[in-house]
């Protein structure tokens, strides 16, 4: 563990904790921006009473977060005026309107709150929203853009799963699906990260991508090519999602027409609770949802899978792409995601 000590901040009925924690990769991560092999967290507990919640803020460079800024704005966070977490809409509310952005940050306290809800209820947080776990999708696994050698090692070392993600938007596109083509029939998603300009090409990259049993396309254009997006859409032979161009509640309504669905991601959001508002508000719009993560320990990995039920996708191998994991909490068996029957969002110290 980083050996940093926790910082503690006494808020009447509540102690918030936090500090920072890097997480290192088992593989160099590329996508079509750039390559990472840490990713800088920020881990957090909630007490009240005796019982504790952890979460955690998850700052990939491209987020515009840092270690610094989410305990800046951690630092900031005053819970004494509330008697009860059982306030949480009072609570979240008063913590988004801190700040404009800030969203990893306020997933690290929204995770906590959830977990400590669930513990005070003594109940998975999955049961308290009435969802069922039988219901999630599997989950992909990431195969970053890489040299053959290391696509095929990859793709070898996730042959437990049903489907995998592929980073594109470089002109290796086609090399990498060939590559993973040679060593596996499962479905693929492809995740093109904003890496595609013109929206021809990408609709002649979609029809190759059908034939080779891609499902969908993540994201295939810059956020900003809106009327583009929107005209690939329409014409595609898969559905496309949104991730950098969805991030909170307030986007969703506008991608109407523009994707067929939407990714969530709880550090992109805010955290569980506008999460499933999200969930709800896409399905309400005849829209896809799916849900991703970042690398991520598996605590924010725990706390997305239990709204996990109510997506078409789920994208949750945060954990299983970094080697420092803290915790057990949800784990993939066969692809599948099993979510513990603990309360809260089930995650344990290792």
């Amino acid at each position: 563990m980083d050996q940093q000590e926790w910082v503690s901040k006494k808020m009447g009925k509540f102690t918030l904790r936090f500090k920072p924690y890097t997480l290192t990769l088992r593989h160099v991560f590329t996508v079509a921006s750039f390559s990472r092999s840490t990713t800088p967290v920020v881990l957090t507990q909630l007490e009240y009473e005796g019982v504790v919640g952890y979460g955690e803020a998850s700052m990939p460079p491209y987020l515009g977060e840092s270690q610094e800024s989410v305990m800046a704005f951690l630092n900031k966070i005053d819970l004494s005026s509330f008697d009860s977490p059982f306030q949480t809409e009072e609570i979240l509310h008063a913590v988004d309107a801190l700040e404009a952005k800030n969203t990893a940050a306020k997933a690290a306290l929204d995770i906590a709150l959830h977990d400590l809800l669930g513990k005070l209820m003594n109940q998975p947080f999955y049961k308290i929203w009435g969802l069922n776990p039988e219901l999630i999708p599997a989950t992909s696994y990431t195969i970053g853009i890489d040299t053959e050698n290391m696509i095929r090692k990859k793709v070898q070392e996730a042959e437990q799963f049903k489907i995998l993600k592929v980073k594109l938007g470089l002109d290796t596109d086609k090399m990498i699906i060939e590559t993973i083509r040679s060593v596996t029939d499962v479905p693929l998603c492809a995740d093109v990260n904003q890496g595609w300009k013109n929206k021809e090409e990408a609709l002649e990259m979609a029809h190759w991508l059908k034939e080779r049993n891609v499902v969908f396309l993540e994201q295939p254009m810059p956020k900003e090519m809106i009327d583009e997006n929107a005209w690939l859409t329409e014409h595609s032979p898969i559905p496309t999602i949104a991730d950098e161009g969805c991030q909170r509640l307030v986007d969703v309504p506008g991608l109407q027409g523009v994707y067929t669905g939407i990714n969530i991601k709880l550090m992109k959001c805010t955290g569980m609770r506008e999460a499933k508002q999200m969930a709800e508000l896409a399905r309400a719009l005849n829209m896809k949802v799916m849900l991703g993560c970042m690398t991520e320990t598996s605590c924010a990995i725990s706390a997305a899978a239990q709204l996990a039920p109510l997506v078409d996708w789920a994208d949750l191998d945060g954990a299983l792409l970094i080697d420092n994991d803290l915790y057990d909490g949800m784990r993939v068996e066969n692809g599948k995601c099993i979510l513990p029957d603990r309360p809260g969002i089930g995650i344990k110290l290792k």
